[in-house]
């Protein structure tokens, strides 16, 4: 059996499916989602030449060619599990199940929760909730709300609303706690925010950022941070203030926003009710590993990749004979990586299939995550560059280990 299953249609999923295909192999995608294309399509941003990046038409791009050639779809249909018994991988749903040779999971990232008082309220959503609603079905997520978490993401979303003509009245932190620490420090902060600064409107902003460059003009820049925050996009970030509580009856009616020391602790009495319709919730994004973690992959946790990821090489090959992994199940990255990465894996899948000789072309495809990765407006963490170096040595210790 030369058959391949990609478990995920984002844009690793897409990239990998139409690779396979290309070079022979009968392929099959599978999704929960009731479109392909994943996260690309809530995508929509201005790059650095000043073109646009238009996630939906990307989306279809990809999905049109990969049917073209071939590739069998299944879309509303969540994976349950996955094993291997002789080389051969079961991927189980609920109405199927299919066998493949080989698995590239392409499964994405899922956002992380950040608890704050209220929440649970109608009107609440995660901002990834938001870009959907309004980028995909076209649906505003309500007239004027606030954003709680300050982060890569969430400030590039605030500009992608700015777009759709929804009031984003701030852009603000959670209220520091046990479970918060980083999201309700300024500091911590205005370090991940820099490496999306290039995307403001504002020519302060961006020359500002240049000014940040070493630890004591990072301290002076949050204690002489503007209380009424510095706009981009028309909706100020305001790192100096917190949300203690998200309030309302049978909705979200109001929003109460406290100043904050620059360690991030709430100013007593500093408390004034903000009325919004909608509070849309930044906590950021972690690989989805699930079925990795069902397969019995291995996993370490590297904070610059965005939390525990499974281990693989630079071929996106796993440990586990036949299993593959692209997209941000091996870190947070945009969605040209995860296209690069996609590719690569289709390659190494189609090289072990078919015998053919492909080494000159994954070493290419290799080069061309790390060009992906240097040319992307968005960077989600400042050290990924760090962060992949660990999974490589992670990945020679445990071969050394094993051999």
């Amino acid at each position: 059996m030369n058959k391949a299953a990609i478990i995920g249609a984002g844009p690793a999923g897409l990239s990998a499916a139409i690779t396979c295909a290309e070079k022979g192999l009968d392929v099959v995608v599978i999704d929960e989602y009731m479109k392909a294309g994943g996260r690309l399509l809530g995508q929509l941003y201005e790059e650095p030449d000043g073109t646009w990046f238009n996630g939906i038409e990307e989306g279809k791009d990809l999905y049109k060619k990969a049917v073209a050639l071939g590739v069998e779809f299944h879309l509303r249909m969540p994976v349950n599990n996955i094993d291997v018994e002789d080389g051969l991988w079961t991927i189980y749903t609920e109405n199927i199940d299919f066998k493949a040779r080989y698995v590239v999971l392409a499964t994405g990232a899922s956002e992380s929760p950040v608890p704050v008082p209220g929440w649970t309220l109608p009107g609440v959503m995660s901002v990834g909730a938001a870009q959907v609603m309004t980028n995909v079905h076209r649906v505003k997520p309500g007239d004027r709300g606030v954003i709680i978490g300050v982060n890569v993401l969430s400030a590039a979303i605030a500009m992608e609303l700015h777009l759709a003509d929804v009031e984003v009245v701030s852009l603000t932190l959670p209220k520091k706690n046990g479970i918060i620490e980083e999201a309700g420090n300024p500091r911590d902060v205005m370090e991940s925010l820099l490496h999306v600064s290039h995307m403001a409107p504002s020519k302060l902003v961006k020359y500002g950022s240049n000014l940040m460059k070493n630890g004591f003009m990072k301290s002076m820049g949050i204690s002489l941070y503007p209380k009424k925050g510095v706009k981009m996009w028309g909706a100020p970030i305001q790192l100096r203030k917190a949300v203690t509580e998200i309030y309302g009856t049978d909705k979200v009616e109001g929003i109460k926003l406290a100043s904050i020391t620059t360690r991030g602790e709430v100013i007593s009495g500093s408390e004034r009710s903000i009325p919004v319709d909608f509070v849309c919730i930044a906590g950021g994004l972690n690989p989805l590993v699930e079925l990795a973690s069902i397969a019995g992959c291995p996993f370490y946790l590297v904070e610059e990749l965005g939390g525990y990821v499974p281990l693989h090489n630079e071929k996106m090959e796993t440990p586990l004979e036949g299993l593959y992994v692209a997209g941000n199940i091996t870190g947070i990255e945009g969605a040209k990586v995860a296209i690069a990465q996609g590719r690569t894996a289709g390659l190494s899948v189609s090289q072990k299939s078919g015998g053919q000789e492909l080494e000159n072309e994954i070493k290419k495809s290799i080069q061309s995550i790390s060009q992906a990765r240097k040319s992307s407006p968005i960077q989600f963490h400042p050290e990924i560059e760090n962060g992949r170096k660990k999974v490589a040595e992670q990945w020679d210790a445990y071969h050394l280990k094993h051999t």
